[in-house]
């Protein structure tokens, strides 16, 4: 038996649509793998994965890296913060006196004179929230991810937005890879690269 195509995804990315397209097209199984964004290229480096789905930035040294699609930043608070009275967009400035909540990984810094908790996960950062605590800033697909009733998200409109990329060891070029690369890039069975 073919050893499983192993492919990790860091939370919010959205595997399922191709992984469905490499079933029906490909023989090779194929195992999806949770990655947190602390340690999402590790299990690519280290071999114990194939291939990842990462928000950018990564390290891309000795890895290829194919950019798949971008995520809208979101600010998520507590239904009963201001933030909720907002209409579906607020800016870094309406956030300017806001206690800010980290999680892990989190590629939005802080200005210096906003007051900052500890890193924790988005789970943890979200009930923190929803607790009526901070704001956290994450990207759209995670505050989804982790929905709740009791807190409302709104797109800050002046922050960049994060990109998903599939990465792979420069080593590693070969006709699978190349298929699943296919497969994220929306080719068909009847198309090359």
């Amino acid at each position: 038996m073919t050893d499983p195509l192993r492919i990790g995804f860091v939370t919010g990315a959205t595997p399922d649509k191709w992984a469905r397209h490499w079933r029906d097209r490909r023989r090779e199984p194929l195992e999806l793998v949770p990655v947190t964004e602390a340690d999402q290229i590790d299990g690519v480096l280290d071999g114990s994965l194939d291939m990842a789905l990462v928000r950018l930035p990564v390290d891309r040294d000795g890895l290829h890296c194919v950019r798949l699609y971008d995520e809208l930043p979101v600010a998520v608070a507590s239904r009963e913060h201001l933030l909720a009275a907002a209409d579906d967009e607020v800016t870094t400035d309406d956030l300017a006196d806001e206690q800010l909540v980290r999680p892990h990984g989190s590629g939005w810094r802080p200005r210096a004179d906003q007051l900052e908790w500890p890193p924790m996960s988005e789970q943890e950062a979200i009930e923190t929230v929803a607790a009526g605590t901070g704001v956290v800033i994450l990207p759209m697909s995670v505050a989804r991810l982790h929905q709740r009733k009791d807190v409302v998200h709104r797109v800050v409109s002046d922050l960049e937005p994060t990109t998903i990329a599939l990465v792979w060891r420069t080593e590693r070029d070969d006709d699978t890879t190349q298929a699943f690369v296919g497969v994220t890039k929306g080719r068909t069975a009847n198309t090359s690269r």
